[in-house]
């Protein structure tokens, strides 16, 4: 463009010179007809700029020397922060705007723009797209026409903002207790495990997790040691500790009521015992050997399942070599006592204590039925008419009914989609529901005993009302991997928090 216009005013001079384009009705120093051209004058025409303009150089060179001391003097200084520039080009428009409105009437009050850099003076590579409500009520991006808005046709929808369900959540337990429980939240997804977590237990008073993995180790994780996310605005939280110490999948975890003795069982047949390591502990400490207090030996198979005993310090495991065994949870002797050891009812898939009676223990078999045994005579006290297809896994607890009077249930987390309940006292089945669309997994109650929650393989976790036998939330947690998706749920016993352990090699954590 430059050089066309160029070429254009040397032919226009040259014209000018000739005299055959000179109109005689316009000023000679204009050319005919082109307005954005600069006139022809000659050099003799033109005076000194010094005159012309009317300045004096020795001004302009005084001006020169006080800029570069200003400019050497501020060269820590920044250009001025984006968002106020913006903010006083809006003020300007808005001023504009008004200037032209007959009558004149009183604008708006605007709210301050946010500015995001004044938290981070460091930071001046990022640009900001900042709202700014101008008095149309309507909201327009600053550096955009507003013609385009109009073509947009986003109307009322520029308004309305997203905000992060994540990046707010607290509870008050104290004042609204209900709520707490019926509203969970995304919070923590602990990403450290290389196969799927299959068990998670939580400590007793501390936010700390331990999760036990396809992987051969189990992880501690504390909550409150977070740290920013690479390309994402949540919390990331690591692993303080690693144990290391099954020759196989881990498949079960438990902890202690006092939190300092940690128990997990594996595909290798053995118990492992631990101390609970400090949940301050730095991750990059040397591995410490006293943490692990040793195993506990004499299953023969897989161990499914350990309930810690806090009455007696005992503890009970479930194993696929068809025994149920108690343990002193204080030594690495034998096992005290085998349930089910002629395997007449099968093989267990799960263990629990019976709540109102520590002496006893309920346990679920691989060949449909339910059997309360005796801890001390070691004998069936009763079957639970569960009519179970064999040959199904199926999960249990046991836990108080939900008023006070009531005697102990049986809840059990079946493989055909249902939850079902059984009546501790005479043994018959008092409610049963199709609780998900595939296998059901895991079954926790909170600490209260007023809520039910159930994991599934169909990715979803369901919270229920245990009086009214109601779900009252949903939400999914995890993907599928080779048809399996949630193994495990679980409630923080004194805090809010809730754990799910998933086949994706994730554990996540609501609140």
């Amino acid at each position: 463009v430059r050089i066309v216009v160029a070429d254009f005013r040397d032919h226009l001079r040259l014209s000018c010179s000739r005299g055959g384009l000179r109109d005689p009705a316009r000023p000679p120093q204009q050319p005919l007809g082109f307005g954005f051209v600069p006139p022809c004058v000659d050099k003799d025409e033109q005076g000194p700029i010094s005159e012309a303009w009317d300045v004096d150089p020795g001004l302009i060179t005084k001006l020169k020397e006080q800029y570069k001391k200003e400019r050497k003097g501020k060269k820590g200084v920044k250009r001025p922060n984006r968002s106020k520039l913006q903010d006083m080009l809006a003020n300007l428009r808005d001023g504009e705007d008004l200037s032209h409105m007959q009558p004149p009437s009183t604008p708006q009050s605007r709210p301050n723009a946010a500015r995001f850099n004044e938290h981070e003076p460091n930071r001046t590579d990022e640009v900001e797209a900042l709202t700014f409500p101008p008095t149309s009520g309507k909201s327009f991006i600053m550096g955009a026409d507003e013609a385009m808005e109009s073509e947009l046709g986003l109307g009322e929808l520029a308004g309305l903002t997203v905000a992060n369900e994540a990046d707010s959540l607290a509870y008050d337990i104290g004042n609204n207790k209900d709520a707490m429980r019926k509203t969970w939240n995304p919070k923590f997804t602990l990403r450290s495990h290389f196969d799927g977590i299959r068990a998670l237990t939580f400590h007793p008073v501390e936010p700390v997790l331990v999760t036990a993995s396809e992987d051969h180790t189990l992880k501690m994780w504390n909550l409150q040691k977070t740290a920013p996310a690479k390309k994402s605005t949540s919390l990331d939280v690591e692993p303080i500790y690693t144990f290391r110490a099954h020759r196989g999948a881990v498949l079960s975890v438990v902890m202690s009521t006092s939190g300092e003795q940690c128990f997990s069982g594996g595909v290798d047949g053995t118990i492992q015992c631990w101390n609970t390591p400090n949940p301050n502990i730095d991750p990059y400490d040397s591995y410490d050997a006293s943490m692990l207090r040793g195993e506990l030996c004499g299953h023969t198979d897989s161990v499914w399942g350990l309930v810690y005993s806090s009455a007696h310090q005992r503890l009970l495991s479930c194993s696929a070599d068809g025994t149920v065994r108690l343990w002193d949870a204080n030594t690495t002797s034998p096992a005290l006592a085998v349930f089910n050891e002629d395997k007449n009812l099968g093989v267990p898939s799960s263990v629990d204590l019976v709540c109102s009676d520590p002496a006893h223990l309920v346990t679920s078999f691989t060949n449909g039925q339910i059997g309360l045994f005796n801890m001390e005579t070691r004998q069936l006290v009763l079957s639970l008419e569960s009519n179970l297809e064999p040959g199904k896994f199926s999960q249990l607890i046991n836990q108080q009914g939900p008023q006070p009077p009531d005697s102990p249930i049986t809840i059990t987390a079946q493989e055909d989609r249902h939850i079902k309940f059984f009546d501790n006292n005479s043994g018959k089945m008092i409610h049963s529901m199709v609780a998900h669309l595939d296998a059901v997994t895991s079954l926790a109650v909170d600490p209260n005993g007023l809520y039910l929650m159930s994991g599934s393989h169909d990715c979803s976790i369901r919270l229920w009302n245990l009086e009214s036998k109601t779900c009252i939330q949903e939400f999914t947690a995890h993907r599928k991997k080779s048809e399996e998706s949630i193994h495990d749920v679980a409630f923080h016993p004194s805090k809010c928090y809730i754990a799910s352990a998933g086949a994706d090699a994730l554990a996540k954590v609501f609140v």
